[in-house]
């Protein structure tokens, strides 16, 4: 009997701390769960990914399945969340600046810009506007991450093998950060942001899009099924990466320049990085770990997805149209 009177006076501190909350904080909280939740379970694609971008030619020579026997030889299981770390650092206020945003930009659009109507073109300028505002407050920890999957560490001794240059090991994600500022200052944490930029604004804008769309021709009775909204998050967010992924390949590029050339080669620009990997290494290399991508591009949008949606619905975040009617009906102070 007591225990079920303290679970339910515990019930209703939830529903009072639930009702309590801001909606910009529920949206916050149900994007950072589903962007940590996601990058999670992909981490491991990730690493193999980022090693086939870089050029790690001892990776590439051996394919996908021999990346993961290799890995998992010299590094153990934690070798393949190598960077993980870091990565759900940048990923939890990343997915929600970016998914909190977009329901802002979406809304603050609709009241400013009435004309614009409720399509994909606006999923599209809120997509794009709110993945430029993550990537800028959240990119020094997105280089960390690169920095530190990077690294093939040896599961006998700390080294670094097949590597030209004096390449430092970094311990974790402080030790990379106090040494990337001492090396190269703040601008080092903000190396290879400009094809970030490049990047994140149309696959943001195409991920909603995408995702909006195809759910707006979901029967009824049928969108709040999980396979139905994993389904859409997939799509989304398989055409979103195809149309943008050289320009994360340059990315990547230029995060590990410092450790892959000399200490007095001159680091190049995003222009300069993309010709050098054409003239170099061939076009295909712009689409180097594309087919890694898409394996874990498709769990990763369709679980970020699906879990946001869930948790905003667990959180009792009102449909879009009710926030917007009730904004658009409220009197307004010039009138």
């Amino acid at each position: 009997m007591a225990k079920k009177r303290e679970e339910r006076e515990m019930g209703m501190l939830l529903d009072e701390i639930i009702e309590g909350m801001p909606l910009f904080a529920k949206e916050l909280v149900a994007g950072g769960v589903a962007g940590g939740f996601a990058k999670t379970v992909v981490a491991p694609l990730e690493r193999v990914k980022i090693l086939f971008q870089t050029r790690r030619d001892e990776f590439k020579a051996v394919g996908l399945f021999g990346s993961f026997q290799k890995i998992s030889h010299t590094e153990g299981v934690m070798g393949f969340y190598r960077g993980n770390g870091a990565s759900v650092a940048r990923i939890v206020p990343y997915a929600a600046l970016h998914y909190m945003t977009y329901e802002q930009y979406r809304r603050w659009i609709i009241l400013r810009v009435p004309d614009i109507g409720r399509g994909p073109v606006l999923d599209l300028v809120a997509g794009s506007f709110a993945g430029g505002t993550a990537v800028l407050l959240t990119y020094p920890l997105d280089l960390v991450r690169t920095k530190l999957a990077y690294q093939i560490v040896s599961s006998s001794k700390v080294n670094i093998h097949g590597v030209v240059g004096m390449e430092q090991v970094y311990k974790g994600i402080r030790d990379c950060f106090s040494k990337t500022l001492k090396e190269s200052g703040l601008r080092g944490l903000y190396r290879g942001v400009a094809p970030s930029l490049y990047g994140i604004f149309p696959y943001a804008g195409l991920k909603f899009y995408f995702y909006e769309e195809m759910k707006r021709h979901v029967p009824e009775e049928r969108k709040k099924d999980i396979v139905v909204k994993m389904v859409c998050g997939s799509v989304a967010g398989l055409l979103g990466q195809t149309f943008t992924y050289p320009l994360d390949v340059v990315r990547r590029q230029m995060q590990v320049q410092r450790l892959s050339v000399s200490n007095n080669a001159e680091l190049k620009g995003t222009m300069e990085t993309l010709v050098m990997i054409v003239q170099n290494q061939g076009w295909k290399q712009l689409f180097s770990g594309l087919s890694i991508n898409y394996l874990k591009v498709v769990p990763s949008v369709a679980i970020g997805f699906t879990v946001y949606d869930l948790v905003k619905a667990s959180l009792r975040v009102p449909s879009r149209e009710a926030v917007t009617d009730k904004r658009n009906s409220q009197p307004s102070l010039h009138s």
